[in-house]
């Protein structure tokens, strides 16, 4: 019987603990977003985007080769 008297008290403070971070969590929105972070890694790609990439030679400069 003394085995409850400690682990009755022992899980009920555990769940109002645990009920308290999840309370806590929602109200500062940290489950606003489901699916954006999910999907994030997949579509995250290390191309550089053409604005900021280095200019390329145009084929007609790449086909012409140096006087000698």
């Amino acid at each position: 019987m003394s085995f409850l008297a400690v682990t009755l008290p022992a899980s009920l403070l555990l769940a109002a603990a645990l009920l308290w971070l999840v309370v806590r969590a929602a109200r500062e929105g940290q489950w606003d977003d489901w699916e954006g972070p999910a999907w994030r890694h997949l579509f995250d790609d290390d191309r550089v985007p053409e604005s900021e990439a280095p200019p390329s030679e145009t084929p007609r400069e790449a086909s012409q080769t140096p006087p000698e």
